[in-house]
């Protein structure tokens, strides 16, 4: 079952596939608990049933998507204990203290008023349980602050001494508040905010592409557009800051992201736009650069010096081509956000948002690109950190556990793919289908009876959906064309 590969590769590309799956999950119920607690708020301050029916429309899809989230994230704890025990022997006093305060401020807080949030409408006060969709929403941030922390911390180490081979924290607050961490936190907290806000914006593109023109799908549409208009410029600064952070305290990183070989000592670096590169000869065997650019942004001088690939012996190199492509694929998708956010200005303007058919195709497929420029600044985060699990003190190699074997890896990872295509894959064609119903006003529902002994009471957390998965879509007759549009 080892497929060819060692334990460490396997052991590698088994975390890969399962926080890939993993991190969707949460990114989305972060942005989308944010975007609830903000439904809620205006319905309460305007009474608008608009506000309301698309609470009650969303919170099914956020139900989902935590509820996945939650289940996905148990297998990390899993593989830290099986495949990355020295990891965890080593470096566990200080990831693991992290990771118990994630669930202390934050699990706690979130699994205390989620049954609220979900359930609570119409048994509760409004204030009260908008207060407990606040709490969910704070609880959601305060889980990716620890697990950022943590994260960061693994990417540039402080606060730490190393006693009998251990790993030992001196110092909580540097441990914590890591150099990296402010811009990776808010660089993935935007993120998310991005990631919800093109799947609401995608959502309701399709279904003005389906003739609808009423108030909920131009509202969530506007909202939507509104806030991947903030979201994508702001993550423009960040991501900016953020590179100067990584050419300080990760140049090797920084490099392969750059594909620059050689440092340039009497000439500015260029920007390269596309290239091969070859770890073997170290260089790139075709590239497409403008010149001295890559100096102006990284050291905001013409002939700024940025360090070469070539200056860190080859085992300490990531895998150039990799990293450098990921983020070419994050950073092009985080420009077509721009431009549709741009686009769509233009079109409020000229009184056309809701009218243009090729821009409502165009955001209908923007809609995904949020979890692939996720998924893409991940990889480039991960995969240039290598090889190092802890940057400059503990490298992966060092992190696998001694007794596990390849064809033990290669079984669970099996085991894994198959359990998650199915599992997933269920969960994922589930929120697919809420989405295709599209949001629908639903003030009758309140008034049928509820509480003990009647059918709507809730028994379980997915009851918070009420649509069967193989139920027969009748999201049709939501989508008939308005006769005065």
């Amino acid at each position: 079952m080892s497929l060819g590969l060692t334990a460490l590769e396997l052991a590698r590309i088994q975390f890969a596939f399962t926080v890939s799956f993993h991190i969707i999950f949460p990114a989305t119920s972060i942005g989308l608990a944010c975007f609830l607690a903000l439904l809620e708020w205006k319905w309460l301050r305007t009474q608008n049933p608009i506000y309301k029916d698309l609470f009650k429309y969303w919170i099914k899809i956020f139900a989902v998507a935590f509820a996945m989230g939650v289940v996905s994230g148990v297998v990390m704890a899993y593989q830290f204990g099986t495949n990355w025990s020295e990891f965890s022997r080593i470096a566990g006093s200080v990831t693991g203290p992290l990771l118990t305060y994630e669930v202390l401020s934050a699990f706690f807080l979130e699994a205390g008023f989620l049954g609220i949030m979900l359930f609570g409408w119409g048994r509760v006060g409004p204030k009260a349980h908008f207060f407990a969709t606040l709490m969910v929403a704070i609880g959601t941030c305060i889980s990716m602050f620890w697990i950022l922390s943590s994260n960061s911390w693994m990417q540039t180490p402080q606060g730490f001494a190393i006693e009998n081979g251990m790993i030992v924290p001196t110092d909580w607050w540097a441990i914590v508040f890591n150099p990296s961490f402010p811009y990776r936190f808010a660089h993935m907290g935007t993120a998310a905010f991005l990631v919800s806000s093109l799947l609401v914006v995608g959502t309701a593109g399709w279904h003005l592409l389906k003739g609808r023109r009423d108030e909920l799908v131009k509202k969530s549409f506007s909202m939507g557009l509104w806030m991947v208009l903030l979201t994508s410029c702001l993550q423009v600064v960040i991501g900016d800051n953020h590179g100067l952070n990584t050419l300080e305290h990760q140049p090797t990183k920084l490099a392969a992201i750059e594909g620059h070989w050689e440092t340039n000592h009497d000439h500015g670096m260029p920007l390269l736009l596309f290239a091969l590169p070859d770890m073997e000869n170290e260089r790139n065997s075709v590239e497409l650069g403008i010149p001295n650019l890559g100096s102006l942004i990284l050291t905001h001088s013409m002939e700024g010096k940025v360090s070469g690939l070539k200056d860190f012996i080859p085992e300490d190199r990531p895998n150039v081509p990799i990293v450098f492509w990921s983020f070419r694929v994050m950073v092009g998708l985080g420009m077509l956000m721009v431009l549709m956010s741009c686009t769509a200005l233009w079109l409020r303007k000229t009184g056309r948002l809701y009218e243009s058919k090729r821009f409502h195709t165009f955001a209908t497929l923007m809609g995904p690109t949020g979890y692939i420029a996720l998924l893409a600044g991940w990889v480039t985060t991960e995969v240039g950190r290598q090889p190092w699990v802890v940057y400059g003190v503990l490298r992966t190699q060092e992190g696998l556990s001694h007794t596990v074997t390849a064809d033990q890896v290669g079984l669970s990872l099996i085991i894994f793919v198959l359990v998650y295509t199915v599992v997933f894959g269920t969960g994922i064609y589930y929120m697919l289908k809420l989405i295709k119903s599209g949001p629908v006003h639903i003030d009758s529902i309140d008034h049928q009876p509820a509480g003990p002994g009647h059918f709507k009471t809730p028994l379980r957390p997915l009851s918070a959906v009420e649509a069967s998965i193989d139920s027969t879509d009748s999201s049709d007759s939501n989508c008939k064309e308005n006769p005065h549009d």
